[in-house]
Order: C-alpha cells, then structure tokens, then sequence
C-alpha cells in the first residue's frame, strides 16, 4: 500500500499511511524500491518530502543498487533533485555498475539537473566499471550540449 501511495504522489493519503505504519517507511517492494525511490523517481515531489520528514533513508538502494537521487537524475526531476541533495542525498553515490547521478544526467540528456548536481559537489572524475565518466557517456550519447558544459569541470 504504500508503495501505490508513493508512487502515485498522494502526500496526504501517504502521511496518514506512514502515521498509522510508521515501520513501512523504508519497506522495500519486491523488486528493491523503497518508497522514497518510487516517490522520487515517479516525480511526485510533496510525497516525496512527506518520506523524507518521516525518517525514510535517503540513500536506501534498489536491487541495482540506484538511490532516490538517481531516479530522479534519471527522469529529470529537477525540483526533487534539489529537494533530495538539500536533504542530504550523497551526489557520488554509485550503483551496482558504479555509476553516478552525473553520469545518468549526461546519458539522458538531463543539462539542468547535470548543472544542480555540478553545483553541489558532483565529481565529473568518477569512472563506471567500464571507465567511462559522465564527458565520454554524453560523447557516447552525442549529448553536445552536455560535453561543453562539463569540459570546464575537467582537470587536464
């Protein structure tokens, strides 16, 4: 239930949900999501921030080891993404494949949300286990727009 809850944004449904079941917070589905990443990554914001005020672990991984952030990163939900690093979300959290929020924003083309995470600490540095960084995944994708504005984040 409240996974539905989180994923359809219905704050005040979840928070009455969460008051009554204060130990489903962090519950994840069978799949790994917890409702913080479903949440996060449907871009329902105020459920989102219902999660959050009630204690859900803000860098709980899915069975691919994704976090809230990088769902968010990966749909382009800015306003969650912000919401999430103000909360204290780690930007350099990799997942099973050691990839990062920044290297899914450069993939998916995702400039504001690469801009927000650069802003906030984002290493462009970081490597997935192929040892391609978020420059070679948008040089991969053809993402110029997004090579030029991390070229100057690059130590040569």
């Amino acid at each position: 239930m409240i996974h539905q809850l989180a994923r359809s944004g219905d704050a005040s449904e979840l928070a009455k949900f969460i008051y009554e079941h204060p130990d489903t917070v962090n519950h994840p589905d069978e799949r790994g999501f917890t409702p913080l990443i479903l949440a996060s990554y449907s871009g329902a914001l105020a459920a989102t921030e219902v999660l959050v005020q009630a204690g859900a672990q803000i860098d709980a991984r899915d069975g691919s080891g994704n976090t809230a952030l990088m769902g968010a990163v990966f749909k382009g939900h800015l306003a969650i993404v912000s919401f999430l690093i103000a909360s204290g979300a780690d930007v350099n959290a990799r997942n099973g494949n050691d990839a990062t929020a920044l290297i899914y924003a450069a993939t998916f083309n995702q400039s504001e949300v690469l801009k927000c995470l650069l802003e906030n600490g984002a290493d462009p540095q970081l490597q997935d286990k192929r040892g391609n960084t978020a420059l070679a995944h948008a040089h991969m994708q053809g993402h110029t727009a997004i090579v030029e504005l991390l070229k100057p984040h690059i130590s040569k």
